[in-house]
């Protein structure tokens, strides 16, 4: 098993005390930093997977650590989840328009947290190969979807829709949520032929079928990690 190791810079040491253990529990390494330029350092020494980026920083602040980070060609790769106290949504924008994977706003639950770094990890090809959805992978780099080792083909309809699925796991998507999902170019995805789309996905997931699952008179959510 590969265990995946995790930085979390925050300036709030109660944030850290509140945030590192859970993580440990999932089973990752997790180190943490008080300020930018440590975690720059620290990024560059420990080589992390997943970096938890709070915005609001000492010194160089998270906006500008996130910019290194991706101009980088060492670190560039590496998955990083921003975190905001801000209400002004221009950080989660110029965070994501600078190469940031996901974002999570305070305050925030643990669950929420958690799932949000399994599928960011998950998009990565990054995961600690434990749980239901050990044997799937969502492989962004190589847009490759694998099943126990082995490429699967997804249509594209149908590689949007579980992937919309599994970035969020535990919610509950309507049909008329998975449309949207699907993208407004696609003209062939109703909300009668949601049903159809999640049975061909269910089929080519084998033994893995039941990560997609039926909320009665709801929808469908993914049970995975």
């Amino acid at each position: 098993m590969t265990v995946r190791k995790i930085l979390v810079i925050d300036d709030e040491k109660d944030i850290l005390d509140l945030v590192v253990p859970p993580l440990v529990k999932e089973g990752y390494q997790v180190s943490t930093s008080l300020s930018g330029q440590e975690a720059l350092e620290k990024v560059r020494l420990e080589r992390p997977d997943l970096v938890i980026l709070d915005v609001m920083l000492p010194d160089l602040d998270g906006i500008e650590v996130c910019r290194a980070l991706k101009w980088d060609a060492a670190t560039r790769k590496i998955p990083v989840v921003m975190v905001t106290g801000k209400a002004d949504e221009s950080d989660v924008v110029l965070g994501l328009g600078i190469g940031a994977d996901d974002y999570i706003s305070k305050p925030f639950r643990l669950k929420e947290l958690l799932a949000r770094v399994k599928a960011v990890l998950r998009r990565a090809g990054l995961t600690n190969e434990v749980g239901p959805d050990a044997g799937l992978v969502l492989d962004d780099k190589k847009n490759e979807i694998r099943v126990d080792g082995r490429p699967v083909h997804l249509t594209p309809t149908e590689q949007r829709l579980l992937r919309a699925l599994a970035a969020r796991p535990g919610t509950v998507f309507t049909r008329a949520d998975l449309i949207t999902a699907a993208g407004q170019e696609d003209t062939d995805v109703t909300e009668r032929t949601i049903d159809v789309h999640v049975q061909s996905i269910r089929k080519k997931l084998g033994p893995h079928r039941n990560l997609i699952g039926t909320v009665r008179g709801a929808g469908y959510r993914y049970e995975g990690n």
